[in-house]
């Protein structure tokens, strides 16, 4: 996890299943719990992603939202764009260049 000028960076690595998805949402609480709803899931070193990593994007996207920040997901690889398009998540989380840019385009 890294922060930068009014938002912080995880980036998981692996694969985001039920096993490392609590993490990612453990991750975002404490983010928000500190003061920082902006937060960016780089997304380049994830490998596979499952329903519960999905179910873990959506929880802290509305976690993110809840505390009047956001949740944006940068350099996803194809097979998590492939999944985000099938489950049409890629219209609530919009895959971004990079976690540098992702908060740019406001």
């Amino acid at each position: 996890m890294t922060a930068h000028d009014g938002f912080a960076v995880i980036r998981p690595t692996g694969r985001l299943t039920m096993v490392s998805a609590p993490q990612l949402r453990h991750a975002v609480d404490d983010l928000v719990g500190q003061g920082t709803p902006r937060v960016v899931v780089d997304l380049a070193a994830t490998e596979f992603i499952d329903s519960s990593g999905l179910g873990s994007l959506i929880g802290a996207l509305k976690a993110t939202r809840l505390a009047g920040g956001d949740l944006r997901i940068a350099a996803a690889p194809e097979q998590v764009r492939t999944v985000l398009r099938l489950t049409n998540l890629d219209r609530v989380l919009r895959n971004h260049p990079s976690a540098e840019t992702a908060f740019d385009a406001e």
